[in-house]
């Protein structure tokens, strides 16, 4: 049988080969994850997206349903998420006494690749309401804690994030909604949210609202900003559920994918009965979000990349069972041949490998970033990886999901016309995509970030750290007589983009700074360019060595080489062309008035 969802084989070469993470675990915190315990949790999640989630996915186009201020999810969808809720997969890498599993980050980050890849509108119930019980877990009181954290781990009450309003979206400090303290030390909330991912559903019994608001008489903009924790239904002191909350859904949006998963809009007290609790310190609500804003974009991130292997996964399967027309070099009269073997068709395969395979590198290494903060115990090293992944993070989402919607355009190629009928699944995984790269913060505000803040953050050690690491891969590469000319190949870009950089931090520090501002996501793009070819590079130099002895994945191998050499000799040159750009930064973005752009 054809794999579905994922390719199993290349999940085993990152965790156990690349990453090395039996060995990274052994006696430290995570000492029990052994490989043959690893593989079994792995292939749980496999059994469980293939078998369940996976044909929700076509069910769920079809879309929620919205009646007088109630949702209901498409069929299938609550027995899914029994079944995922009672094999505690929502807090897989969480604290045990919170009802979590304890799992590694890397681990998680795989078993997540076949849930999100089944059916991503399925997951983004489970994704936010994970997000708000570490926002309880991290600045929740001690009360706060005991109410709600055993209930969201184990799925019985879902989370949200309630951020955006009809005029502050991206600007969030523009937001209106308000809260007014009362005597008993909760507040009165007033407002109204929009684009709230499951913000009302029938599959819990609660929903827990983290909300950004206003405290009456707070500074303007994001300083004055408070989180607060608005249930659905109140909960008494006991922990049982009390009176509706005054929290109405207003309607559910028809949008281009995603369907399974409702998107509402919300009125908090609209006949002012809304009650909240601060969660954090007053006026902080901005910092403390943020931490649930940066989960939420690394998992973007794999959001995106587990459509982009999805696609990968069917087009390759097409391309093998698909017979057109006889071979390039074959005679007259020749029989046809599956498509795999035209060479365009195989440069698209190529193409979405090459992505997909750098994608999932770098996902999992982030999620061993994280494991190496949490079994460490020196303040050093701690420091150092998640400094990393602050740098990685907004590849991780802007670049990822910019390169995973190109890959989802491929899979729809390789199908042919076929691709465009939604009878196909391809056609979906494109739709259902295209979200990634605008919500928890747009690609473009991704580049701003980069370039901003995490070029020059701490005076610029953590991206010179990142950088390093990348160099030391290409030293190790050179060493290795297969890949030396590749590994050669990437160390030229690497040099020449150490340069853009560097001019380009400079112009965003200069008079030059709206031109420079300009360059910001092509800047994130080559950035992303490096680091996919980072991680290939990487995958080759593991693999290489390896050709030889086991004759079974011998293929398989020689193909991580295949591919490193596609991605730095056939796809990254186009990237020099970005770097003489950017380098140029030139001001004709700036330069355009607005009446230059057409009539009104």
């Amino acid at each position: 049988m054809a794999q579905l969802i994922a390719d199993k084989r290349d999940v085993e070469f990152v965790l156990h080969e690349q990453l090395a993470v039996d060995s990274e675990y052994a006696g430290g915190p995570y000492a029990e994850f052994k490989k043959k315990t690893i593989d079994l949790i792995i292939g749980e999640a496999r059994n469980l997206a293939v078998k369940e989630l996976y044909p929700l996915q076509k069910v769920g186009d079809e879309g929620c349903t919205f009646t007088a201020g109630q949702v209901t999810v498409p069929d299938g969808f609550k027995r899914a998420y029994d079944l995922y809720c009672d094999g505690e997969w929502l807090g897989m890498t969480d604290d045990p006494d919170w009802g979590g599993q304890g799992l590694p980050h890397a681990v998680a980050m795989a078993a997540n690749e076949y849930f999100y890849g089944a059916c991503n509108a399925f997951m983004l119930y489970n994704m936010l309401s994970h997000g708000a019980a570490k926002l309880v877990e991290s600045f929740g009181t001690d009360k706060q804690k005991g109410q709600c954290l055993k209930q969201m781990f184990s799925g019985k009450w879902s989370g949200t994030m309630l951020l955006t309003e009809p005029e502050a979206g991206s600007d969030v400090g523009a937001l209106t909604t308000t809260a007014k303290k009362n005597e008993d030390g909760t507040y009165s909330i007033t407002g109204s949210k929009i684009f709230i991912s499951g913000g009302e559903h029938d599959m819990v019994e609660n929903i827990i609202h983290p909300t950004l608001a206003r405290i009456e008489g707070a500074p303007e903009g994001t300083r004055g900003i408070s989180l607060f924790l608005v249930p659905k239904y109140r909960i008494n002191e006991d922990g049982s559920l009390g009176e509706f909350n005054d929290v109405v859904c207003t309607g559910i949006e028809e949008k281009m994918g995603l369907h399974g998963n409702c998107t509402c809009s919300l009125t908090l007290g609209g006949k002012g009965q809304c009650i909240g609790t601060l969660l954090g310190e007053e006026n902080k609500g901005m910092a403390a979000m943020f931490q649930m804003m940066n989960e939420a974009r690394q998992m973007v991130g794999l959001q995106g990349f587990a459509n982009a292997t999805a696609s990968y996964i069917h087009a390759l399967n097409y391309a093998r069972e698909r017979v057109q027309t006889k071979g390039l070099t074959d005679p007259a009269g020749a029989p046809s041949v599956a498509i795999i073997n035209h060479p365009d068709v195989k440069r698209q395969l190529l193409i979405m490998k090459s992505y997909v395979e750098g994608m999932r590198s770098l996902i999992y290494f982030g999620g061993l970033c994280k494991d190496r903060i949490h079994a460490s115990e020196d303040p050093e090293v701690k420091a150092t990886y998640a400094e990393l992944l602050e740098v990685l993070t907004p590849i991780i989402k802007g670049y990822i999901t910019d390169k995973a919607f190109e890959v989802c355009s491929h899979g729809i190629q390789v199908y042919g016309g076929y691709g465009y009928v939604e009878e196909f699944p391809v056609a979906q995984l494109l739709r259902d995509c295209r979200i990634f790269m605008i919500y928890e913060g747009t690609n473009g505000i991704q580049s701003m970030d980069l370039l901003g803040r995490k070029l020059g953050m701490k005076k610029g050690r953590p991206f010179m750290a990142f950088l390093e690491r990348i160099h030391q891969c290409i030293s190790d590469a050179k060493k290795v007589e297969e890949i030396k000319g590749v590994a050669e190949s990437l160390e030229a870009f690497y040099t020449r983009y150490t340069e853009v950089a560097a001019s380009l931090s400079k112009h965003a520090m200069s008079e030059k700074v709206s031109d420079a501002y300009a360059f910001s996501h092509p800047f994130l793009e080559v950035t992303g360019d490096l680091t996919m070819a980072w991680m290939l590079l990487w995958r080759a130099t593991t693999a290489a060595p390896l050709v030889g002895k086991k004759k079974k994945d011998a293929a398989f191998y020689q193909g991580q080489i295949t591919t490193a050499r596609f991605f730095i000799e056939s796809l990254l040159p186009a990237a020099q062309g970005k770097l003489n750009a950017i380098e140029s930064c030139d001001g004709a973005v700036t330069a355009m008035d607005d009446a230059g752009f057409g009539s009104r």
